[in-house]
């Protein structure tokens, strides 16, 4: 009886003993934190058949764990690179923000976002693209100006199939014809 009690006397001092900062407590709880992965220096390729389809790079990317919305997000911008079947680059995306949400099959770029094409000389630029990856397309309710070699047009929402063919512009506020100012000379 007396050595439970001495047993009992002492494992209550070590109790009285601990004493842990709350700021310490805290730092190891987000270090310990297993729902966020956190990767920087960021290169993914994605290709098929062998065949390299996609570049992407990111200063950050979260991936969320999280079981009913996993996502990954780059918080810090993205940059794009397309591949055509031979290997050359045919398009580039940048954005300062994009956001891949596994369950919807949806990738969102928002933020000063540019896309433009080497083949097609055209290029778009817009505050939010969404690509839907189930319907392969591409939209956006927002301002678009989409610039080629011969036009600009302004516009209110965008629409087309995620090679960025067949495009619908919605609600075009202007288009102006460029001169071919190599024919002026």
């Amino acid at each position: 009886m007396i050595k439970n009690i001495i047993t009992i006397f002492i494992f209550g001092l070590f109790l009285l003993a601990c004493e842990n900062d709350p700021a310490d407590i805290e730092a190891f709880m987000q270090k310990m934190k297993t729902d966020v992965e956190t990767a920087t220096g960021v290169e993914i390729l994605y290709s098929d058949s062998a065949k390299l389809k996609v570049r992407i790079e990111g200063d950050t990317m979260l991936t969320y764990l999280d079981k009913q919305d996993p996502r990954q997000e780059f918080t810090d911008g993205v940059f794009v690179e397309f591949y055509d079947d031979f290997g050359n680059i045919n398009s580039t995306l940048e954005a300062l923000y994009a956001l891949r949400r596994e369950q919807k099959s949806e990738v969102i770029v928002r933020d000063s976002v540019v896309w433009q094409s080497d083949e097609q000389g055209k290029k778009l630029e817009t505050e939010e693209l969404i690509w839907d990856e189930k319907s392969e397309r591409i939209y956006t309710n927002k301002f678009v100006v989409i610039t080629s070699p011969d036009e600009i047009i302004y516009g209110h929402g965008f629409e087309a199939d995620q090679n960025f063919q067949n495009v619908r512009i919605k609600a075009i506020d202007g288009r102006v014809k460029v001169n071919n100012l190599e024919n002026e000379e």
